[in-house]
C-alpha cells in the first residue's frame, strides 16, 4: 500500500514557508509539515499567522504544486502555557487545509499536561484538527506509554499520538510497545535517519499510515533547500522500495 510523504520542515529547517513548498514538490512529496509555532521563544521561523500576503502565497503555491499539508507545528505544553493563546494558529491551520497540529508535553506535572493538552483538543476540534501528542525522551513526555496515559486520560476525540522512530528507540520503547495504543491514535508518524543501530523490523503501524520525514542532513547543508528536497525525496523513495521489496506476500 502506498504511502502519503510529507516533508517535515525539520528537514529543511531554515527554508521560508515558499521554498518549503517547492522542495517538496522537487522531491515530489505528497505534503509538508509547516512550522508556524515556534517550539521554544529563541527559535526563529518566518512569521505566517496573521500575514494576509503570505498566506495567500503559500494558498497559491499549494495550488501550483498539488502539495498540502499534513501538519502544522509545533506546539510545546510547557507549565505556563496558556493554551488559548494557540486560537490564531488553529484558524491559519484550518485556511491552509491542515489536517493536524503537533503537541509536544513539556510539564512535569503530569495531571496539569493532561489539563492542558484536553483543553487544546477542545479549542482545536471546531477547525477541524487532530491534536497529535509526539513523546520526546527529553521531555517530560518522553515515552510512548506516557503520551498514552496522556491521550487516555484527556479522553478526546481528536487527540492521537505521533509515533517518531528515533524518539521510540531512544526513549527504550520498541516497536511491539505500539500494539498498546489505539489504532485510531497513530493518524501519521515521522521518520528519521541517525547514526545508530537499526532495530529489528517490526511491522507496527496501521498500513499505509502516512510518513513525516525528518531528515537534515549536515552534509547538504549549503545546498539550496530545492536540491535538498529533491535528494530526500529520492533518498524516501529508495527506502520505502527497498521496504516493499521485503514485505511479505499477501
Amino acid at each position: 500500500m502506498r504511502h502519503r510523504v510529507s516533508l517535515a520542515h525539520l528537514t529543511v529547517i531554515d527554508a521560508t514557508p515558499l521554498e518549503l513548498i517547492d522542495a517538496a514538490a522537487a522531491g515530489s512529496f505528497d505534503s509538508i509539515g509547516l512550522r508556524i509555532v515556534a517550539p521554544m521563544p529563541a527559535d526563529h521561523i518566518v512569521p505566517v499567522i496573521g500575514d494576509e500576503v503570505m498566506l495567500c502565497a503559500i494558498e497559491a503555491r499549494l495550488a501550483h504544486t498539488g502539495v498540502d499539508i499534513l501538519d502544522i507545528e509545533a506546539v510545546w505544553l510547557f507549565p505556563d502555557t496558556v493554551v488559548e493563546s494557540y486560537e490564531a494558529a488553529f484558524a491559519t491551520a484550518q485556511r491552509l487545509k491542515a489536517q493536524h497540529i503537533l503537541v509536544v508535553g513539556n510539564d512535569p506535572d503530569e495531571s496539569r499536561m493532561i489539563d492542558n493538552f484536553a483543553r487544546f483538543c477542545e479549542l482545536a476540534r471546531p477547525y477541524g484538527l487532530k491534536a497529535m501528542l509526539e513523546f520526546i525522551p527529553y521531555c517530560h513526555t518522553r515515552t510512548v506509554m506516557d503520551a498514552h496515559r496522556v491521550v487516555t486520560t484527556a479522553a478526546q476525540p481528536n487527540a492521537g499520538v505521533l509515533i517518531d522512530a528515533l524518539h521510540l528507540s531512544r526513549s527504550g520503547g520498541h516497536p511491539d510497545d505500539l500494539r498498546t495504543l489505539d489504532p485510531a491514535w497513530l493518524l501519521y508518524c515521522q521518520i528519521c535517519d541517525a547514526r545508530a543501530l537499526r532495530p529489528a523490523t517490526v511491522d507496527a503501524l496501521p498500513p499505509g499510515v502516512p510518513i513525516g520525514v525528518e531528515a537534515p542532513c549536515v552534509a547538504y547543508a549549503a545546498l539550496p533547500a530545492v536540491e535538498r528536497g529533491r535528494l530526500c525525496g529520492a533518498a524516501v523513495r529508495r527506502f520505502l522500495d527497498t521496504l516493499a521489496r521485503r514485505a511479505p506476500s499477501p
